[in-house]
């Protein structure tokens, strides 16, 4: 997702829109053009899914003030086919693709396997704006991170039942309020929650990715 190129207005209100669009030629476009109806300013859009009829996108969108949300909600599910997922207000847009390489190049500036792992969950806490992450391994709650992380037991019993089904433990899918991603070469399981806020495929893949840049940072801090 693009940042905003230019100064933004000092009460500018910013907010992600996950919107479900028929995935046909002009829906997009539609889309931007009702967002420009209610004096919306489009500064990214990331592709969160990809479905054969129907696509999942979430555009970061300044407004003029938060009343605008419902209207701009309204507008945007008049264009045929489209629905209105989630609104998020945040303080600042994420940028996928910029956050991935920081996190990358933060995680192998760490001196010690602890820093990295406290370093891990905290990143992806805030990357994928989640309520909790945490890393299990072999048996141990490792880190965790968040201001209500689920206890221990349920932790250990979260990466139990994800084990169960190959394409979960992989990260590949899973239930909507949770990823997984494991560290293959460490017998560890990455965990990120988040309630209302359903993970899509682009994200589990980023998870997945950091996942193997950990794993590898660990196994060179074990050297």
């Amino acid at each position: 997702m693009d940042a905003p190129a230019g100064p933004e207005p000092a009460d500018a209100v910013h907010v992600l829109v996950r919107v479900w669009l028929p995935d046909r030629p002009g829906a997009l476009g539609l889309v931007a053009s009702r967002v420009g109806a209610v004096g919306g300013d489009i500064v990214g859009i990331d592709v969160l899914e990809r479905g054969t009829d129907v696509a999942v996108d979430e555009f970061a969108v300044e407004l003029g003030s938060l009343d605008l949300v419902d209207l701009l909600i309204r507008e945007i599910e008049e264009v045929d086919g489209a629905s209105v997922e989630e609104v998020q207000v945040v303080g600042a847009f994420p940028d996928p693709r910029l956050d991935a390489l920081d996190g990358a190049a933060a995680l192998c500036e760490t001196s010690t396997v602890t820093a990295l792992h406290t370093l891990l969950v905290q990143q992806l806490r805030s990357e994928f704006l989640a309520g909790w992450a945490a890393l299990v391994e072999a048996g141990r709650v490792a880190a965790v991170d968040g201001a209500q992380p689920p206890a221990e037991e349920l932790l250990h019993a979260l990466t139990a039942g994800t084990a169960a089904s190959p394409l979960v433990a992989e990260g590949a899918t899973g239930p909507d309020d949770l990823a997984v991603a494991p560290l293959a070469d460490h017998d560890a399981t990455l965990l990120v929650g988040r309630d209302g806020h359903p993970f899509r495929r682009r994200e589990r893949a980023q998870l997945r990715a950091l996942a193997r840049v950990a794993d590898r940072a660990w196994t060179l801090l074990d050297q």
